[in-house]
């Protein structure tokens, strides 16, 4: 897991990538990641992230909403300023 943090009593587990030629590629391997690495003592009570630079927003976004939702998996996009902008769904409303 790249990062794990807490966030309004939850804890959050996160899968960064940076700037690839092969976005899409690059975040199918994120995904898979993210669902491997995720403690199973942690299914259903913790917050999963994908963290992408915010061209690779769009391809992350190939895993229809629903599924990321039933999941707990929210998407972050990073400006190349390093301004991380929310991009979905938002799951928890302390958020």
């Amino acid at each position: 897991m790249d990062v794990v943090g807490h966030r309004a009593g939850q804890r959050v587990y996160a899968e960064a990538k940076g700037r690839t030629s092969s976005p899409g590629l690059d975040i199918d391997t994120l995904d898979g990641q993210l669902l491997r690495r995720i403690p199973a003592s942690q299914v259903g009570d913790a917050v999963l992230a994908v963290v992408v630079p915010d061209t690779a927003v769009k391809a992350a976004e190939r895993v229809p909403a629903r599924v990321r939702e039933g999941l707990g998996i929210e998407i972050y996009g990073v400006g190349t300023d390093g301004d991380v902008r929310h991009a979905g769904p938002c799951l928890d409303p302390l958020a």
